[in-house]
């Protein structure tokens, strides 16, 4: 038997503007620190789990609410393991919904996916017409570093907005061994990483070529990820970027720029970095 965690999130505005939030957690999984470096408008959300990794028969579960008028950010102290199973599959799993007028950061630190992990990740958003939100997603498989490359196993990542848009796949380190290594697959890279910008409606054509092209430019610019980063637009209300690289940092770095620049341009809002994310 693993370990059962289960958080509930419920953001809210008050009557003066603040963004107050409510927690419930059951099991190794909670609020480490709730902040408002930016002002009362937006709350800043620490998350930890206290194990500091997840083993084979582990289940994680968060359930995040945000009233119309909320904004909330939530980011990780440190980088979500994975660690090996001896046969049970590892699960975290991520559900936010978000009623008009509400906004979202979900910015974890990276996964770090070790080898002979058997780990799925799932993370669903369901935006109402007038919500907001931005994301990304860090996976490290391995820790090649270290000489703990990732040989066995296998990691399912699915990531969602219902209806609109949906991405969901399965790496097994030894089935797609070939996929990993080939020049038309990963080419050799163990750090995968996506970043969205969604609306629960259609973005004009302006706003939504505006943040295209700050991600399109960020990466260009970028002499290590030039050649494997890009961004699209999926659909009318999201806008995705997704990028190889052989380690954290300078995947890490190209995010954070594109976050800083979404922000100013979707929201008016400049970067305001988790303390956290410093220390």
């Amino acid at each position: 038997m693993g370990w059962m965690g289960r958080l509930t999130l419920d953001y809210r505005p008050d009557d003066e503007g603040r963004t107050i939030a409510l927690d419930r957690h059951e099991g190794p999984l909670r609020v480490l620190q709730r902040l408002y470096p930016e002002g009362p408008g937006v709350c800043h959300h620490v998350l930890v789990h206290p194990p500091g990794g997840i083993v084979g028969g582990d289940r994680l579960e968060i359930e995040a609410s945000l009233a119309a008028g909320s904004h909330a950010l939530i980011t990780t102290p440190s980088a979500t393991r994975f660690y090996r199973s001896a046969g049970a599959t590892a699960t975290q799993s991520l559900r936010a919904r978000l009623a008009d007028g509400a906004r979202l950061e979900w910015l974890p630190l990276e996964t770090l996916v070790y080898d002979a992990a058997l780990a799925e990740n799932r993370m669903r958003f369901e935006l109402a017409p007038g919500a907001e939100m931005m994301g990304w997603d860090l996976v490290a498989l391995g820790l090649p570093g270290a000489g703990l490359p990732f040989r066995r196993g296998r990691y399912l990542q699915h990531l969602e907005l219902p209806g609109r848009w949906l991405e969901r796949g399965r790496l097994d380190a030894e089935a797609d061994a070939a996929l990993l290594d080939s020049p038309l697959g990963l080419a050799g890279r163990r750090l995968l990483a996506t970043a969205w910008f969604a609306a629960g409606r259609p973005l004009s054509a302006a706003r939504r070529e505006a943040l295209l092209e700050a991600a399109r430019a960020h990466c260009a610019a970028d002499p290590l990820l030039a050649a494997s980063a890009g961004a699209t637009a999926p659909e009318d209300g999201v806008v995705v970027l997704r990028l190889l690289a052989e380690r954290v940092e300078p995947a890490f770095a190209l995010l954070l720029k594109v976050w800083a620049d979404w922000r100013r341009l979707a929201w008016g809002l400049p970067a305001c970095p988790p303390r956290i994310w410093r220390t």
